[in-house]
């Protein structure tokens, strides 16, 4: 076999490889190994291209590479997939998603052999072109009327661009009817939408399609693939609680800059936007704090709620570790446990953060130790050597009644928390959304906190330093030793009179 020989069967396998191969083609098109993370927003492109998922939401930190994939790569390998289709691409800038679509169109004009069609001769511009298999590309601004053909596959890429806009709910309503009456009549029956974005609001369009108050059927149609910087419990891609995304581009100081506007990291980049201000809690009574501002000198504590199941669904275990610094300031610590456990993982981590911090004293709301877990708790001690001091409390008034002592104390900005802590989005969100209602979802942290209140309220003031000691005891025997000098002297003084007489 000949060298031309050789050359056009590698040409042919890379052909094949290519329009068979999104990793393959996405490679190719972009010039840059695949990170976790992309190899896994690939395969779920993949199962939208094969049908065997119709809506499809996607959510990563910005920086990520999301739109890199979604809205330059994927749409002409789409199209090679599917003869005769067509993509509607939309995002809050039309000069944006005009801009993907000019890559988009550039990579079929460059790559047309390896795709199996080039583009139409009479439609290439950047916003609107056709293909040679029938193929077509279109898109638009979101909140902007959408005219031409209807489509099989509908993207929305960014579709709110400002925090301005996110904090509208004008504009969040104008962009809401948007989607159902110029968005969704687009779309062809049984098309798919792919929906890519980073979080800015609790109640964007994000949120609103997956709120099964408004449409439960609604929300559970779609398929949500959600990658934070920091990986919470359950992550996805299996890393560890707090492991940084991406770590061969995202480094310690872009995730240390991005931590320093809460609202931004909690949305932007761990996707769990935080409102505005809470219905009990308020955002302006949250102080944060870094790693090197926590104060050495702290009188330590623990308090925790307890949900020992493993069911899915079931309320997470929640440990609390604080200290009090000599100005009564409340300094919520780093290392807390929260997460479903069971029994046995509880009652060591109970251990582990009692060896590691060596707490005053435990509190806990009365029933969740002694009715469950404590036999386990001594038989451990004992066997490990770590003894600690637990405090059961008996609830006696209703959650927001319990949860304000704390809450006035976090009023005064006496309450402090560990902004680069994994799980402080988690807290936050939960802080902003608690009611106190018995109606939360969750509220395993303010309980945490509440205990923290309660135990504080009881708790006597701490001795006054040594040295206002000395000063007072000295003080006192001058005074004394001056009025029995005086006393003296006036008995003296009396004898000499009467003796005068």
């Amino acid at each position: 076999m000949n060298i031309a020989s050789v050359q056009q069967l590698r040409e042919l396998q890379l052909r094949l490889d290519v329009r068979a191969s999104f990793y393959r083609w996405s490679h190719l098109a972009l010039g840059f190994e695949q990170a976790a993370h992309q190899k896994f927003l690939i395969n779920e492109l993949i199962m939208v291209t094969k049908g065997q998922t119709d809506r499809l939401i996607v959510m990563m930190p910005p920086g990520s590479a999301k739109s890199y994939y979604c809205s330059v790569a994927y749409p002409p390998w789409y199209l090679a997939q599917h003869r005769g289709q067509t993509i509607l691409a939309c995002s809050y800038s039309y000069n944006l998603i005009e801009g993907f679509g000019r890559r988009c169109r550039n990579l079929v004009d460059i790559h047309h052999q390896l795709l199996g069609y080039n583009l139409a001769r009479d439609s290439k511009a950047a916003g609107e072109w056709e293909t040679d298999n029938d193929g077509r590309y279109f898109c638009a601004g979101t909140n902007a009327g959408i005219a031409g053909h209807r489509a099989n596959l509908g993207i929305i890429d960014d579709p709110i661009g400002s925090w301005e806009d996110a904090n509208s709910k004008l504009y969040r309503d104008k962009q809401w009817e948007w989607y159902w009456q110029d968005f969704i009549p687009r779309l062809k029956p049984g098309a798919a939408r792919v929906i890519v974005c980073n979080r800015r609001h609790e109640d964007d369009l994000v949120g609103r399609l997956l709120d099964p108050r408004r449409d439960p059927t609604e929300a559970s149609r779609w398929r949500v693939i959600s990658i934070p910087m920091l990986a919470k419990e359950g992550d996805v891609l299996g890393r560890q609680v707090g492991e940084r995304l991406w770590p061969e581009w995202f480094t310690p100081a872009m995730v240390e800059e991005a931590q320093k506007n809460q609202k931004a990291w909690s949305g932007m980049y761990q996707q769990e936007p935080t409102p505005e201000s809470g219905d009990f809690f308020k955002r302006n009574w949250i102080v944060t704090y870094q790693a090197e501002e926590l104060p050495k000198n702290l009188r330590i504590y623990v308090t925790s709620d307890h949900a020992v199941s493993e069911e899915k669904g079931a309320h997470k275990t929640c440990f609390t570790p604080f200290g009090v610094d000599e100005d009564d300031h409340i300094w919520i610590l780093p290392d807390n446990f929260w997460k479903v456990a069971s029994p046995g993982e509880c009652v060591e981590e109970m251990l582990n953060m009692v060896e590691r911090r060596r707490p005053i004293c435990w509190v806990a709301e009365k029933g969740h130790i002694s009715k469950s877990l404590w036999p386990l708790i001594q038989k451990r001690m004992k066997e490990r050597g770590i003894y600690f001091v637990m405090n059961e409390k008996t609830p006696v008034r209703n959650k927001r009644a319990r949860a304000g002592s704390i809450a006035g104390r976090m009023q005064m900005l006496h309450v402090h928390f560990p902004a680069f802590a994994a799980w402080w989005p988690d807290a936050l969100f939960e802080m902003m959304s608690f009611t106190g209602n018995g109606d939360d979802k969750s509220d395993d942290f303010c309980d945490t906190l509440s205990h923290i209140g309660g135990m504080l309220d009881e708790t006597t003031k701490a001795s006054k330093p040594k040295h206002d000691l000395e000063e007072s005891l000295t003080v006192k025997p001058q005074l004394n030793w001056q009025w029995l000098h005086e006393q003296k002297a006036a008995q003296t003084k009396g004898t000499q009179n009467v003796d005068d007489r």
